[in-house]
């Protein structure tokens, strides 16, 4: 029965992520970067897309024996980092081999000498079956002298990642608004290349990879932006990372340097109370709803000690017809199945802007203002939130009550705007009115 119960203990303890050096050092996980996971491809709402026939001739079968190279910005940095694929949406098991992470050059080039090798399980292969996902063993970022050195600072990683076979149907992220790379179909796995030939296809979307994760001082923590396409950074600058929580993290960075990331789970289209249901087989382009996805995106993700939460909008357009009712008393049972799992999150409203005029089809209509109104009384008044950021109030033009004008011309691709998605500018106002002292961190110990 001992040599049993050894046994079983060691079959446990194999299959659990070993503590690093870093963490023995006192230093914990905290999430660096999301990207939220929708689908299937090529369900979603994509900005500046290229046309990806060439990538993906079939979306039914996906990606054929090639390989992906993601590019993202950490939002902190740390020695160790581990990351996360996603085959949530997928339909079939999806075999992923030669997983590398590197630093960015330029383009899909990287860095000569920072491509690393990672692991899962201590293989350098992993099968994910469909509607899970997967964490890395920890790799060493041996390019990372200092996590807190101005060297890093806005630098980028590529995450490559082959997929043998036919993937099926993609789990991705339709908006990333950051250009990543893809290599031919049927060109064999190619993550250990460090220059370019490899990728001719670029993409405006992340397959795949949901998440990343970095090791930090103990007194770190991160803060999650949630919400629908305003957070997402809809008519942002392509590649700019101007979306209004790239803004509120470059000003938390000016004053606590490496200690708090922003990441994004943004969805465009992600509505409060809907859909119902959703899935490989059931669609949608907003993507699952926020209580549906609310514990892969937020909760299950290391370190996070604040959600910001900006989203009603689209439950309310022609395409969700929610009810204000309705809408509340989901924001409520989503505030209550946080507090219950994660109290040691504090969780901020965001008031919601204004669509009124817009030129989209499915919103800028009177009915729907005023359920916005309504709502926007119920996140400032109730007492549900731990903190509120009045984004409306600096938003809205009081004699038209559209967006203000400066804030409609789109900036990713240009043009005259919907005057339902906010351009750079106005996300530079959003991410400049929110009061820093919402996001004070953990003192170190001694201090």
């Amino acid at each position: 029965m001992r040599r049993l119960a050894f046994l079983l203990m060691t079959v446990i303890l194999a299959s659990q992520p070993h503590p690093s050096g870093a963490q023995q050092r006192g230093e914990k996980w905290v999430v660096s970067w999301a990207g939220s996971v929708q689908g299937p491809y090529p369900v979603g709402n994509p900005s500046a897309q290229p046309d990806q026939k060439f990538a993906f001739p079939s979306p039914a079968l996906g990606a054929r024996n090639q390989t992906f190279r993601m590019v993202l910005r950490p939002d902190i940095w740390g020695r160790q980092m581990r990351l996360r694929l996603s085959n949530v949406l997928g339909a079939g098991p999806i075999n992923f081999d030669g997983v590398f992470v590197g630093l960015q050059l330029g383009g899909p080039a990287l860095i000569k000498g920072t491509n690393r090798p990672v692991t899962f399980n201590g293989k350098n292969n992993v099968t994910i079956a469909p509607g899970t996902s997967v964490w890395s063993d920890p790799v060493m970022l041996t390019f990372v002298r200092d996590p807190a050195s101005a060297e890093l600072t806005g630098r980028k990683l590529a995450v490559s990642f082959h997929v043998a076979g036919e993937s099926g149907p993609m789990t991705w992220h339709a908006k990333a608004l950051q250009t990543s790379y893809v290599s031919a179909p049927n060109s064999g796995s190619l993550g250990q290349s460090e220059d370019e030939a490899a990728f001719p296809f670029s993409t405006a979307s992340w397959f795949f990879l949901d998440a990343v994760e970095m090791t930090a001082p103990a007194s770190s923590g991160a803060i999650v932006a949630f919400g629908d396409s305003i957070t997402d950074g809809t008519a942002s600058t392509m590649n700019g990372d101007d979306r209004w929580p790239d803004v509120l993290s470059r000003r938390l960075h000016a004053i606590h340097g490496n200690r708090i990331a922003v990441v994004n789970a943004g969805i465009g289209g992600n509505q409060i109370a809907g859909p119902p249901t959703y899935g490989s087989d059931k669609p949608f382009p907003g993507g699952p709803s926020a209580r549906a996805r609310i514990d892969r995106d937020v909760l299950d993700l290391s370190g996070v000690t604040h959600l910001i939460w900006l989203e009603g909008i689209n439950d309310f357009s022609r395409n969700g017809n929610a009810s204000l009712d309705k809408v509340i008393d989901s924001m409520k049972e989503l505030v209550a199945h946080i507090r219950a799992k994660a109290p040691q999150i504090k969780i901020i409203g965001a008031t919601v802007l204004t669509a009124l005029g817009s030129s989209s089809p499915a919103h800028g209509f009177a009915e729907q203002d005023q359920k916005r109104k309504a709502l926007n009384d119920f996140i400032r008044n109730s007492g549900l939130f731990d903190g509120v950021i009045d984004f409306d109030k600096v938003a809205l033009d009081p004699a038209t009550g559209g967006l203000k004008a400066e804030f409609v011309p789109e900036s990713t691709t240009g043009g005259p705007g919907d005057k339902l998605h906010p351009n750079r500018t106005g996300y530079l106002a959003m991410g400049m009115v929110i009061d820093l002292g919402l996001f004070k961190p953990k003192q170190p110990a001694g201090r």
